[in-house]
C-alpha cells in the first residue's frame, strides 16, 4: 500500500445459521484485507452441550498470517456464526492485542461479540461519562464504549439494548454484532460507510464490500440502509427474511463517505448501491473533460497511473482524451512490486526514496520523450509524490503532467478515514495553492478535480448524499477539533 494514502479503519464480516462460518468469514476477511492489514481476528458461536460458547481467534498480521494453521478454523473456530474484522489503526494503538477486534464481553445476557467500521465523534465524551460511573475499560478503542453501554442498559431484550446505546453515539458506524442466537448489524443515520447484506446456500452474509460476497460466490441482495439495524436469528435463517428497526424514527439523512469511491474501496465491489469501478472510470472522464493534456507536437499523449488505485481513474481519463479527438494511450509506466510486505529494511534515513523503489519501477521504454500525464486519486502529504515523479524524470519525458482525481484535501476526517495532521497535508500546508503544490512537485502541471467536478461523477445518485468534508471542512455531524483521533481508534 502507499504510505502517502489516507487509510480506512477497518472491514468487517458476519453470517449466520452455517457450519462453515469461519471459513466464509476468513475468505470474505481476506478479500477485505485492504480496509485493514495490521491486525485480524474471528469470534464464532457454537453450541456444545447445550450452550453456546463464543471462539476466538486474533492476532496482529494479514489475514493469512494471522489464520495460517487451517487447525485454527478446523478446531479453534467452529461454530454456527461467525463475525470478522481487519484492523487498521492509528499511531501509537498498532502493537497493542487488547485493541484487536472483534471483541468479546460475557454480561447479564450471556455472550456479546462486535466488530466495528468508523469513528465515534463523541467517543471521548461518552467514555469519560462512564469512567465517572465506574466503567473499567481495556483498550483504547471507541468500540468497547458501545460494549459499556449495551452492558449497562437497563432494558431487558437484546435487540433494544442495542438499539438504545446506538442512539446514544455520533459520528460513523458500521457494526456487526454476535450474540447467542442472533447476527445483528448496523449502520449510522448517515450512511458514511459501506454495509451490504448477501446470502449464500440459503445463509445470510454482512459485509463491508460485496467483494467479500463474490469470493464466497454469494449473493448480493441490497445494501443495510443508513440508521437501520437487522437481526438475523435462527427463524429468520429458516424463512430468509431479516427482521429491520430504525435506529431513529426520522429519516436519515445520507453523508456517504466519497473517498470510498475515489480510492478506498475495491473497483470490483458494490458499494452505495452502484459499482466502484464504474464511478472511478467517470472520475477519470471528468478529470479529461474538464482537465486535459495534449502533446505540444501532435504525438500521442502517455497516460498512466499510479497502480492499483488509480488504474481504473487512468482508463477513463484515456479513453475521454480519445472521444474529445486529442490522441492518448494508456501505458503500464509503473510497475508495482506486489511482493512488499508491510515493513522492509530501508539503508539508512537519509536514503527516504528506497522506500519508493522498494514499490515501483518506471518503464522507460515507454516513457522516454514523451508528454506523461500521470493520474493519481489523491495527494495527502506529498512526499511519495514527489519521490515518484523524480523517478519517471529518469526516463527523460518530453514532460510531466499531474492530474487528481479528487480535490485537494485540505481538513482532517473524523468518520473513519485517517489523514496525518492537519499541518502535514499538502494542500493545507500551501494553503490551498496548486501553483505551490505544483512547484513542490516539480512537474509541468498540476490539475485536481473540484468539489463540483468531483459530484458530476457520481452518476445516478443524488450529490447530497456525499460527505465532502475533508475538502470543503463542512462536517455533517458536530466535531471536537481538539479531539485527538489517535487515542481512540478502529
Amino acid at each position: 500500500m502507499n504510505t502517502d494514502k489516507p487509510k480506512s479503519f477497518c472491514g468487517i464480516f458476519g453470517t449466520f445459521g452455517t457450519d462453515d462460518a469461519a471459513f466464509l468469514t476468513y475468505y470474505g476477511l481476506h478479500s477485505l484485507q485492504h480496509r485493514g492489514q495490521e491486525a485480524s481476528g474471528i469470534v464464532t458461536a457454537e453450541e456444545l452441550n447445550g450452550k453456546v460458547i463464543f471462539n476466538i481467534h486474533k492476532n496482529l498480521g494479514l489475514v493469512s498470517e494471522v489464520f495460517h494453521d487451517p487447525d485454527i478454523l478446523k478446531q479453534n473456530l467452529k461454530g454456527f456464526s461467525a463475525i470478522g474484522h481487519n484492523r487498521y489503526s492509528t499511531t501509537g494503538a498498532s502493537e497493542s492485542l487488547k485493541n484487536i477486534q472483534p471483541f468479546v464481553v460475557n454480561y447479564r445476557m450471556g455472550h456479546l461479540a462486535v466488530a466495528h467500521n468508523g469513528n465515534l465523534t463523541n467517543a471521548h465524551i461518552l467514555r469519560e461519562n462512564l469512567v465517572n460511573e465506574g466503567a473499567i475499560f481495556q483498550t483504547t478503542s471507541d468500540t468497547e464504549v458501545i460494549l459499556h453501554l449495551i452492558a449497562r442498559s437497563k432494558l431487558n431484550n437484546q435487540v433494544q439494548q442495542i438499539l438504545e446505546a446506538l442512539r446514544k453515539i455520533e459520528g460513523a458506524y458500521c457494526l456487526v454484532i454476535l450474540t447467542e442466537d442472533k447476527l445483528i448489524a448496523a449502520r449510522d443515520p448517515h450512511g458514511f460507510r459501506p454495509l451490504c447484506l448477501g446470502s449464500v446456500n440459503g445463509n445470510f452474509i454482512v459485509a463491508s464490500e460485496t467483494c467479500a460476497l463474490d469470493i464466497n460466490s454469494a449473493k448480493y441482495i441490497r445494501d443495510i440502509e443508513p440508521g437501520e439495524l437487522i437481526v438475523i436469528d435462527k427463524k429468520g435463517a429458516e424463512t430468509k427474511q431479516v427482521e429491520s428497526y430504525r435506529i431513529y424514527d426520522t429519516k436519515p439523512v445520507k453523508k456517504q463517505c466519497v473517498f470510498e469511491y475515489i480510492y478506498f474501496s475495491r473497483p470490483d465491489s458494490k458499494i452505495f448501491g452502484h459499482s466502484v469501478d464504474k464511478i472511478r472510470r467517470k472520475l477519470g472522464k471528468v478529470l479529461a473533460k474538464k482537465h486535459p493534456v495534449v502533446d505540444k507536437d501532435g504525438e500521442k499523449v502517455i497516460v498512466i497511473s499510479v497502480p492499483d488505485s488509480s488504474n481504473t481513474a487512468a482508463l477513463g481519463y484515456e479513453s475521454q482524451l480519445e472521444k474529445d479527438g486529442i490522441r492518448a494511450k494508456f501505458e503500464l509506466g509503473l510497475i508495482r512490486s506486489h511482493y512488499v510486505g508491510r515493513t522492509f529494511i530501508q539503508p539508512g534515513q537519509t536514503n527516504r526514496e528506497m522506500g519508493v523503489r522498494f514499490k515501483f519501477n518506471i518503464v522507460k521504454g515507454v516513457l522516454e520523450n514523451r508528454t506523461v500525464v500521470l493520474i493519481d486519486d489523491s495527494i495527502v502529504r506529498g512526499t511519495t509524490s514527489k519521490q515518484l515523479i523524480s523517478l519517471i524524470k529518469e526516463a527523460n519525458p518530453k514532460a510531466i503532467h499531474v492530474r487528481i482525481s479528487s480535490p485537494p484535501i485540505v481538513y482532517p476526517c473524523y468518520y473513519g478515514m485517517d489523514f496525518p495532521s492537519k499541518e502535514e497535508l499538502i494542500a493545507n500546508r500551501f494553503d490551498g495553492d496548486v501553483e505551490k503544490i505544483r512547484e513542490y512537485l516539480e512537474v509541468d502541471s498540476l490539475e485536481y478535480l473540484t468539489t463540483d467536478e468531483l459530484l458530476e461523477a457520481m452518476v445516478d445518485q443524488d450529490q447530497s448524499d456525499f460527505c465532502t468534508a475533508c475538502f470543503s471542512g463542512i462536517y455533517p455531524t458536530r466535531v471536537n477539533e481538539s479531539f485527538n483521533k489517535n487515542v481512540y481508534e478502529d
